[in-house]
This record gives structure tokens, sequence and C-alpha cells, in this order.
């Protein structure tokens, strides 16, 4: 597998088990950040080091000015996008009798916005109505775009179901020019959310009343949906959405 995959908020958590997977099947990798510099830096070095292009590169998807200028940086350093994991994304926590609007839009921004500003400069590079050689999209969801959340974190869920409405619109819309669009949605998964105190060991108990498998995921077990939608062992797969939880 060749080509060159950008991976949002590639520098942790799932973001950068994608990265380093991609990598391992030939991918020349974009690791991008909005905050977490050394992170992505890091994971960029670590890809490097086994012989595989990679950068790091900033942009806040919020920002449309951001992600156009690292869609530049990308077609200059490592060449047109072939792929595009949307994986960017951030928590809220709030009652919705307690939510502050900036807390909303910030939200929306950075988890639909962002995805939707990324997807957009993807298909104007992969559009065969573009002069494009095709490509791939897979946007990372979540479960809770089917449960709603739990208690306080509604406006992530709501996010995220946007994201999946998003992902079957965008497939229906350039499905004839050579572009692919799935999503994941990854259940309960140990990230660095549940870094700090007893934070892992309570996803893990509450894993064991919800999740069928009685467990949480790897970073790593999802990373490789992500590539299986990517590769061409998925090549008739496209407005599909995928649920990682364990059977949840």
């Amino acid at each position: 597998m060749t080509g060159v995959l950008i991976v949002t908020g590639g520098g942790r958590g799932i973001g950068a088990a994608i990265a380093r997977a991609a990598s391992r099947q030939g991918y020349k990798v974009c690791v991008n950040y909005s905050r977490a510099e050394g992170d992505a830096e890091a994971v960029a070095s670590e890809i490097r080091a086994m012989g595989t292009d990679a950068l790091a590169v900033k942009a806040d998807v919020s920002r449309e000015d951001d992600v156009a200028a690292m869609f530049e940086t990308v077609d200059d350093r490592l060449g047109p996008v072939t792929v595009l994991v949307n994986n960017a994304g951030i928590l809220q926590h709030s009652r919705i009798d307690e939510l502050d609007r900036n807390e909303l839009r910030r939200v929306f921004a950075v988890n639909v916005e962002g995805m939707v500003m990324s997807a957009r400069e993807a298909v104007k590079r992969m559009s065969t109505k573009h002069r494009g050689k095709g490509g791939v999209i897979v946007n990372v969801s979540s479960v809770s775009a089917r449960t709603g959340g739990g208690p306080g974190n509604v406006i992530y869920a709501t996010s995220k179901g946007a994201i999946d409405a998003f992902t079957l619109g965008l497939a229906k819309e350039v499905a004839q020019e050579g572009i692919r669009v799935c999503g994941v949605r990854p259940g309960i998964t140990e990230t660095e959310i549940f870094s700090g105190g007893d934070g892992v060991e309570a996803a893990r108990t509450l894993a064991r009343d919800i999740v069928p498998m009685g467990q949480i995921a790897r970073p790593e077990e999802i990373a490789a949906a992500v590539l299986w939608l990517c590769s061409p062992a998925a090549s008739y797969v496209t407005g599909t959405l995928l649920d990682v939880t364990g059977g949840r």
C-alpha cells in the first residue's frame, strides 16, 4: 500500500495509532495536531525512524485557513493526499441546562465544521471531477451517535450524530468521482481521555457493565478498522458506518 495519509488529531490516542498503522502499510503520513506538538513530533519521528516519510503539521481544524494551509503543506512535502482520516475531536461535559453557548460553538467548530472543511480540501484533490485520482475519507465518529451519550455528554453525542449524517451524504455525493467515504464509531477506548487517577480502571469497570465483551478497546483495534476501510480489500465499501464497540 502506498499513498499519502493525513490523520487529524494524530498526536495521541486513536490518531497516533492510526498514523503508526498507516506507516507500517507504506503510507507517507501527515500527523496533524493543534496543541500537542511534542506528541505529534514524537509520532512523526518514530515513523521516520522506521524508514517512512512523515511530518507533523500544526493546524486547528476549526480554522478554515489552518486547514487549507495544512493541505498545501502536504501537497508540497509529501504529495497529493490519497487518504484523509478525520479524527480530531473534543469532548465537552455539561448538562444541557448548564451549557454555555461558547462551549457548544467550540464543540461543533472542531467536531463538525473541522471535519467538513478537511473533507472539502481532500475532495478538491481526490475527485476525478477535479482531475484527481480518487481516494478515501474515513470519519471517526462515536458509538454515542447511536446511544445519545451518557449524562452530560449530549452535545458531544449530537456532534457525532452530525458526523454520521455527513458521512452518509458525502459518500453518495462523491461516489462516482473515485472517492469512498466511510465512518468508524469507536466504543470506550483506552486513550488519554481516561488518564490520571483511576480513570482507566473506572472505564474498565464501566465496560464490564455496559459492553457485551466486557472490556475497553485499545487504540490499535480502532486503527485496524480504519486502515481496513482505507485498503483495497474494502474497495466496494462506501457510505458505511463501522461500529468497533465490543458489541455495544
